[in-house]
């Protein structure tokens, strides 16, 4: 039996009706189709799939889309503004921040939850911030650099 559910993901709500095992990274894959949302692992290990829940970076293939119901999420789409990219969207890109690109989505959303909390974070404290998200590309040293240089200019 489905269950019905409001969400708004990226300022626009929807009522939806659910299967109540259906996983929120399914809802936003294939549901609302916003791919960007990466599924890596499957066992919230690898932080490919991590969106915001009202704020706060959450692993889509953990959380059922009925745990999101009332709540506001946020995907890699609905950081940049029209034809203009979130600051840290344009600091991974303006630092060479990336190579294959499949965990950029999930480290870009935990890298703007923590300069959402904590403006001018240590490179420590950004470590940690990214520490969920795995990549296999780019050592980190350019991610931690991109992260940084958006904070020296809030």
């Amino acid at each position: 039996m489905n269950q019905k559910i409001s969400i708004t993901v990226n300022g626009v709500s929807h009522e939806l009706e659910v299967n109540p095992r259906l996983l929120l990274i399914d809802l936003l894959r294939a549901h609302l189709e916003l791919t960007g949302t990466k599924s890596g692992c499957g066992h919230g290990d690898c932080g490919a799939c991590t969106v915001l829940v009202d704020g706060k970076p959450a692993n889509a293939c953990l959380l059922l889309a009925v745990e999101v119901d009332g709540k506001k999420v946020t995907t890699i789409e609905g950081l940049a503004e029209g034809d203009r990219l979130h600051p840290v969207q344009q600091a991974f890109i303006d630092h060479g921040a990336m190579q294959c690109g499949f965990c950029i989505p999930g480290m870009i959303l935990s890298a703007k939850a923590l300069l959402d909390e904590t403006p001018h974070p240590t490179e420590e404290q950004v470590r940690d911030a990214i520490a969920g998200n795995l990549c296999r590309c780019t050592g980190y040293a350019k991610i931690v650099q991109a992260i940084l240089s958006v904070s020296k200019s809030l």
